[in-house]
């Protein structure tokens, strides 16, 4: 699991994979969704605009997994 660290307390979870370099376009998060390709917290995730906080994983079937760090000041 790779960790990505982040600069603000909340990150949404399509500007985040974009963030880590993952995925390229929201898009592409939304067809992996439609899919039910990724998982945050080890539940099948619905929202792309989902609020991701310190600590929480992000997976994608096939593609590995990331986990969010709070960078703070």
């Amino acid at each position: 699991m790779e960790k990505i660290e982040v600069n603000t307390e909340t990150i949404q979870l399509d500007q985040f994979l974009k963030w880590a370099g993952v995925l390229e376009s929201g898009g592409q998060v939304k067809l992996m969704i439609e899919d039910e390709m990724i998982l945050v917290n080890g539940t099948v995730e619905t929202a792309r605009r989902k609020k991701l906080h310190d600590g929480d994983v992000v997976e994608i079937k096939e593609m590995g997994s990331w986990q969010v760090v709070f960078k703070g000041e």
